[in-house]
């Protein structure tokens, strides 16, 4: 299991908006396991993806967490 963390200009609903199109259905399709206020949780292919997302100064503090997506995870930072 990997950590991750960034701190970025989006606002905390922007960065789970995101997330949930690229780790979701719609994107690298894993399933949403779970969904609440400033955290979404993905499964799939064996392995998970937890984002979790904090409001900081004008933009967000993100963290990640994931079993077997690290690549992906790199990948979506970059986006963010």
């Amino acid at each position: 299991m990997a950590r991750y963390g960034k701190v970025g200009k989006l606002s905390p609903a922007q960065v789970l908006e995101m997330a949930l199109q690229f780790f979701g259905p719609a994107g690298l399709g894993l399933k949403v396991v779970e969904q609440g206020e400033g955290c979404v949780s993905f499964e799939g292919g064996g392995g998970h993806v937890f984002v979790q997302v904090y409001e900081e100064g004008k933009g967000s503090q993100v963290e990640l967490e994931t079993r077997e997506w690290d690549a992906q995870v790199r990948e979506f930072m970059g986006k963010i």
